[in-house]
């Protein structure tokens, strides 16, 4: 088990999930890592076996396998027997009106949080990611790509840093092979990190700078606002010349959040600490006497506009987060009633059971 062991710490294999499989179960199945995700099957990995499986249906969207899951496969069919706890795990609501969680990535070591150093630089699309990562318990770090097209690199450093504190922060050239160098300690073997950000910052170059190969297709940004050409079309994970993951995913054009309410104050901990100076528990920040919040800002010690973004993530992280909470109490009282159902049919059928 030891030599099986050792290879599968390749993949991420990690004391975490070997205990969650007795000696008979490891020595019966094929522990894989979920490399993508396809609406026929997913592409697995694991020392002795890489294929596309069939997927594993679950109770629930969130019980469903995504990118970066292990799952412990059957020997000689290679049929996914279960799906084992994950360390952290990247969701958000889906686009739309839909109401379901979709997950996006699995045990996951860091986030490259990327953003480039023009007009793609975004404060709100940043603390976004940024409360993604702080929900899921996962370390963020912000990549600045770029850096060789910006007048004044340390402006952008310095606007970021604000953004939360303790923010590790790395400024690149993506395609520059010896500056992306400064990422490898994330990139080890056995890593995982995940890489997110707007279309035409440089996700798709800094893949292929770390892997060392042509796996994403890329396409340069328009003049006229800076913006990307989306490439990437799916998430998928590739293995990095450090003997790390790399898991890329697709632009997220409505990155929508839910369930992540202890994220976002994690990324606003300044103004959270300010909201529990004020004299009232109730305070609204607006107009009320002895209100911590407003003298910071009007001190200038707290950018207004970063009071707005919060209380914006905040709303936004309530409203989909009650809608996701109505969907599965429904989801929950439907499985019941058909419990129900099924119990009074089979009674019917069998007037001996109760």
């Amino acid at each position: 088990m030891t030599h099986q062991t050792d290879d599968l710490a390749d993949y991420g294999w990690t004391p975490f999930f070997q205990s969650q499989v007795g000696i008979d179960e490891f020595d019966a199945t094929l522990p894989a890592r979920v490399l993508a995700v396809h609406r026929g099957g997913l592409d697995v990995a694991q020392p002795a076996f890489s294929g596309r499986i069939a997927t594993l249906d679950g109770p629930d969207d969130e019980d469903r396998p995504t990118v970066g899951d292990w799952l412990l496969l059957d020997r000689t069919t290679h049929m996914p027997r279960r799906l084992l706890d994950r360390t952290s795990v990247f969701k958000r609501k889906a686009a739309g009106s839909d109401r379901r969680v979709q997950l996006i990535a699995a045990n996951v070591d860091t986030l490259f949080v990327m953003s480039s150093c023009n007009q793609d630089f975004n404060p709100a699309r940043i603390e976004r990611y940024l409360a993604l990562a702080h929900e899921a318990e996962v370390t963020p770090l912000l990549v600045l790509t770029k850096a060789d097209l910006a007048d004044d690199v340390d402006d952008y450093r310095q606007r970021a840093s604000a953004l939360s504190p303790g923010l590790l922060i790395e400024t690149l050239d993506a395609r520059d092979g010896h500056a992306a160098e400064t990422l490898l300690p994330w990139c080890g073997r056995g890593q995982t990190v995940a890489l997110v950000g707007s279309s035409g910052v440089g996700k798709s170059t800094l893949v292929n700078t770390l892997t060392g190969q042509d796996v994403q297709d890329t396409k340069g940004i328009r003049e006229d606002d800076a913006k990307g050409r989306h490439t990437t079309t799916g998430r998928s994970m590739h293995r990095l010349s450090a003997g790390g993951w790399l898991l890329d995913t697709p632009g997220m054009r409505e990155l929508q959040l839910a369930d992540v309410a202890a994220g976002v104050d994690g990324v606003f901990e300044d103004v959270v600490a300010l909201t529990q100076s004020c004299r009232f528990t109730d305070c609204r920040h607006e107009t009320e006497p002895g209100c911590a919040v407003r003298a910071a800002i009007e001190d200038g010690s707290l950018d207004p506009d970063r009071l707005k973004r919060y209380r914006k993530l905040q709303a936004e992280d309530a409203f989909n987060s009650s809608t996701l909470a109505e969907r599965r109490a429904r989801g929950r009282a439907f499985g019941r009633m058909v419990k129900d159902v099924m119990k009074h049919k089979r009674a019917l059928s069998d007037p001996g059971l109760d």
